[in-house]
């Protein structure tokens, strides 16, 4: 038996979006992202305990544009995905 009549004797049948796939793997970039944004403010905090405030607040907007990316991929899963 050679490799083209098994390749022709399986039939697979794969149905349903794989927008839901692309839009898991997107979404795995910005969790690293968070986590190193969140690992490195609590660094800073504990080296600076007195600029806890300020590096704070940069750390909700690396969050933000972290997050963005999300927001990307779930528009491109909508966009290309139907």
């Amino acid at each position: 038996m050679d490799a083209t009549t098994v390749l022709a004797a399986v039939n697979v049948d794969v149905t349903g979006s794989l927008a839901t796939i692309g839009y898991g793997l997107a979404a795995i970039g910005p969790a690293i992202g968070v986590g190193i944004v969140v690992g490195k403010t609590i660094e800073g905090v504990a080296r600076q305990p007195e600029l806890a405030g300020r590096l704070q607040v940069l750390m909700w907007i690396g969050i933000a544009f972290t997050e963005a990316l999300a927001f990307i991929g779930i528009a491109t899963g909508f966009i290309f995905g139907f």
